[in-house]
């Protein structure tokens, strides 16, 4: 069928945004006849420290090996059929090396991003670099791209300013995973979890309030998986670092899976994969009310939206004391995300993106 090339910012099976936009589909297209390369921009050697804080000589150095290997990789670029870029082809800088790749190679871009990307933010350690990435970046790829693949309508709302040839192709679970089962909610003490990274952290502080005036009155553990610890408050507070090969043992240990996010645009390109996280396993999902969490989580339904404090408050309480309902909502839940976010529900969408 042709041979695919995927640039891309992280090491394979490191980052979430590419385990679950692309990763997942490798096989699959393998199976459909695609010959798949994947190559990062960032080596192994610098994403152990790329989030860390210091080593700014390594982090320079690994910088600099992505581009020159990314240079390298031009001598080769006419084998591939397709290129597909997940986020950008080279970290820093202009849209210049996508640029190449169309108006001097004649490539066929597929442009994929599950983020408001074009937005930058303060979120982690290596902010400052936003400054080298021009606001125009994302717009100047959708232009270049033959296609463009987003995680939600918002995403899509603002690839269209520039591109006719949006595709939205929600992030997705694979419900076929051998560890994939159905939280029972039959555990003596309530687990209310979180997951995710360091990123996302902050995002936290938002409902340690509302936990404060939980654990006053209900005897829950809250559980906290990342890959950093970020030191809570709560006396009912537990942490678990984040490891790939227990991802998903870890996550069935909660009850109540919880998703905060803050009210700006920023949160308004978030795809939802926590709260399909949880809706995959069976659990419950109490997020805030804002973009795709709306489409993603049924209220009442397969879990609960939140405007505010109280309700949040209300809402976990009423799964804390309510195990039956726990049940229905987590059945409901995982049916869903089955029927619409899984990989196989998905499959037909994302092979139509490389004809």
């Amino acid at each position: 069928m042709g041979k695919i090339l995927f640039l891309v910012p992280y090491p394979r099976g490191c980052a979430p945004s590419q385990r679950y936009r692309f990763e997942q589909y490798l096989k699959i297209l393998e199976e459909s006849e695609f010959e798949c390369e994947i190559v990062p921009f960032i080596n192994a050697q610098t994403w152990e420290i790329l989030y860390q804080n210091g080593h700014y000589f390594k982090k320079s150095w690994g910088y600099v090996i992505g581009f020159l290997n990314r240079i390298l990789l031009l001598f080769n670029i006419r084998k591939y059929q397709w290129i597909f870029i997940h986020r950008e082809a080279i970290i820093l800088g202009p849209a210049l090396y996508e640029w190449v790749l169309v108006k001097l190679f004649r490539k066929q871009i597929i442009f994929d991003f599950d983020d408001a990307i074009w937005i930058n933010t303060v979120f982690n350690k290596n902010s400052p670099l936003n400054l080298f990435k021009p606001a125009n970046k994302t717009s100047q790829i959708c232009k270049l791209s033959y296609r463009v693949s987003v995680g939600n309508s918002f995403l899509a709302d603002y690839a269209y300013r520039f591109n006719s040839q949006v595709h939205i192709i929600p992030t997705t679970i694979d419900t076929q995973y051998r560890h994939f089962l159905l939280k029972d909610h039959q555990s003596a003490k309530t687990v209310i979890g979180w997951t995710g990274s360091h990123s996302t952290l902050p995002f936290l502080s938002n409902i340690i309030p509302v936990l404060i005036r939980l654990e006053e009155k209900y005897d829950f553990e809250f559980q906290v998986i990342a890959d950093q610890d970020p030191h809570l408050p709560l006396t009912c507070y537990t942490y678990k670092k984040w490891d790939k090969e227990f991802e998903i043992d870890d996550l069935m240990d909660i009850d109540i899976g919880l998703m905060p996010l803050p009210n700006n645009k920023w949160s308004l390109g978030k795809c939802g994969l926590k709260a399909l996280q949880y809706m995959a396993l069976g659990i419950p999902a109490v997020v805030s009310k804002i973009g795709a969490n709306n489409d993603i989580v049924g209220h009442q339904v397969d879990g609960f939206h939140c405007k505010n404090n109280d309700e949040w408050y209300l809402h976990i309480e009423k799964l804390i004391v309510n195990p039956k309902l726990r049940l229905e909502m987590g059945k409901a839940g995982r049916q869903k995300v089955i029927q619409h976010y899984s990989v196989v529900a998905n499959t037909p969408a994302f092979l139509s993106l490389f004809v």
